[in-house]
């Protein structure tokens, strides 16, 4: 974890930035520690609204034995992939691994591959003690299976307006980064979008409180962006920034924020770094 600055006394409250589905447990798991935690999402997720985007995951979700591995890049991608799939006897018998950047996504994708009859050990994800969870730190567990003939489809989420319209914007550039690797191995890489993700509307009171000094946890670049462009005028330079990547890190310095720290994604992570930030209240 790096700090660049003295951290400022006040930073008792912590902003959950994840998308509401998610934040409930973290807010939680900090206020059971002390810490004035609130949610303020700045990321809503939903099924697909674009027809054809829809149509091409309903043909994915029913024929997702026909690929050698699926790569889902968080625990939503799980979550709403596998809401549309139906348990089939036949199944079990076909060879598909199921890739997990981290332990949260790994535990969603235990869940749901329960339900199908399917064991954990179907599940490739990065060593419990890997620097980070990330597609790079899974890439030397799965590359042997990244081989001529493979076939890879990656489940991930589709940026949007909050119209519908996509934005362009996909689930990271580390996942585009694993997805070049498989291709330059001679894999076929397909893409679904299992949910989308846009800027949250936000209330009176949602702007009442970010506009308050506090410690923002940040746990995406596009949460950062959502941020921005909500409150382009703002000063952070008071605020502070835990941030579960180095590439989230270097968002947040982009936008404004002086005191910005990283952590590992997994809760227990995030709780450590926070008692190293700052003793709770």
């Amino acid at each position: 974890m790096a700090g660049h600055a003295a951290v400022p006394s006040r930073w008792s409250r912590v902003i959950v930035t994840r998308p509401a589905g998610e934040a409930g447990a973290w807010v939680a798991a900090l206020q059971a520690r002390g810490w004035a935690a609130h949610s303020l999402p700045l990321i809503d997720i939903g099924a697909p609204r674009d027809p054809q985007v829809l149509a091409r995951l309903r043909d994915a979700q029913a024929h997702w034995s026909r690929w050698d591995a699926l790569m889902f890049v968080s625990a939503a991608a799980v979550q709403h992939f596998f809401d549309g799939v139906v348990p089939d006897a036949g199944t079990h018998r076909a060879g598909t691994r199921f890739w997990a950047p981290g332990p949260g996504t790994a535990r969603t994708l235990s869940m749901a591959l329960q339900r199908l009859g399917l064991g954990p050990e179907r599940i490739d994800q990065p060593p419990a003690d890997a620097l980070q969870f990330d597609s790079e730190h899974l890439w030397p567990v799965v590359s042997s299976q990244a081989k001529p003939g493979a076939r890879l489809l990656v489940v991930r989420g589709v940026s949007t307006s909050a119209d519908g319209v996509p934005t362009g914007g996909t689930e990271g550039s580390g996942r585009e980064w694993l997805m070049e690797q498989c291709r330059a191995r001679g894999a076929a890489v397909e893409a679904c979008a299992a949910y989308e993700r846009h800027a949250p509307r936000w209330t009176p009171s949602d702007r009442a409180l970010a506009e308050q000094d506090a410690l923002w946890l940040f746990s995406s670049s596009e949460a950062v962006a959502h941020l921005r462009t909500a409150m382009p005028a703002a000063d952070w330079s008071r605020a502070g920034a835990l941030c579960t990547h180095e590439r989230i890190a270097a968002a947040a310095r982009a936008a404004g924020f002086v005191h910005v720290y990283t952590s590992r994604p997994s809760l227990p992570d995030v709780l450590v770094a926070l008692e190293s930030v700052r003793s709770p209240i």
